[in-house]
């Protein structure tokens, strides 16, 4: 029997497929983030769960990984599932997962609804290229490297951000991406109270700045490629690898933004840092 993936609904239960209420009622172990919620949405679907049902969290899935397999090896059919969306997604089961296919177990997906599909969706921006980056560090210093880092990403920008972090994060973004960028802030996606706001990212962060309530999805969209002399590309590349990125890294991302060489770049700073300690 295989380990089933299933996706849980973001916020109203009627957007539940009839595929989960399917697996939570034949499933001999129904694996999930937190069983008192699991049993509400069981109970919100009219399902009665036919096996059983254990915590499997980000605080003991180390240990619960090594039983579930012993299960799947024993053929029985267990069934993955977290507070909302798809297990694995910035929830427990990647390392399920990856233990399920070490073992050569057979894996498969009821998927579902999706807080990163819907928040592209409705952000306004561009989503034929998109990168999902998560939920950002919760230390400033963090927080501003790796934004820093995607400075120059092309390519439109999902985040998951906690409620109480929103202000602090959108005021890292205009730091790292400029006031301007344009941005979406999605908040209790399906829910009651769905809201969107777009704008550019200083506004949302004025928006924001006194305080935000509910589930968050942050969309920013990617640089704009512009065209940039040598020496302001250096600069830039300057900026990244004070960030602490590699001199070699910074300059790739600088060159994808603007169109300049790699090459002409790496040599342009290697030069520009050997003539500042001379001087």
């Amino acid at each position: 029997m295989p380990l089933v993936l299933a996706a849980t609904p973001i916020g109203d239960p009627s957007d539940a497929s009839a595929r989960l209420v399917s697996e939570l009622g034949r499933a001999d172990v129904i694996a999930a983030e937190d069983t008192r919620r699991t049993k509400r949405l069981c109970a919100a679907l009219g399902v009665v769960p036919a096996g059983r049902m254990l915590s499997y969290h980000e605080h003991n899935e180390a240990a619960v990984t090594a039983d579930l397999i012993e299960r799947l090896r024993a053929g029985e059919r267990v069934l993955l599932v977290t507070d909302a969306g798809m297990p694995s997604v910035s929830d427990p089961g990647y390392r399920l997962v990856a233990a399920a296919v070490a073992a050569d177990l057979p894996v498969t997906c009821a998927p579902g609804p999706s807080a990163v599909l819907m928040a592209l969706a409705l952000s306004g921006l561009p989503v034929d290229r998109f990168a999902f980056d998560g939920f950002l560090p919760r230390k400033a210093g963090e927080r501003a490297r790796v934004l820093a880092d995607l400075a120059t990403e092309r390519r439109t920008m999902v985040f998951f951000e906690a409620p109480h972090r929103t202000a602090a994060t959108l005021a890292a973004m205009v730091e790292a991406f400029g006031a301007g960028r344009p941005a979406a802030v999605c908040r209790e996606l399906t829910k009651t109270y769905e809201e969107v706001r777009r704008g550019p990212l200083g506004e949302l962060a004025d928006w924001a700045a006194n305080g935000v309530l509910g589930e968050i999805t942050i969309v920013v969209a990617g640089a704009s490629p512009v065209a940039a002399d040598l020496p302001t590309a250096v600069e830039q590349v300057r900026a990244l690898v004070g960030n602490g990125i590699r001199l070699k890294d910074a300059c790739a991302q600088v060159a994808e933004a603007t169109g300049l060489s790699k090459k002409a770049l790496y040599d342009a700073a290697v030069a520009r840092e050997s003539a500042f300690r001379r001087g």
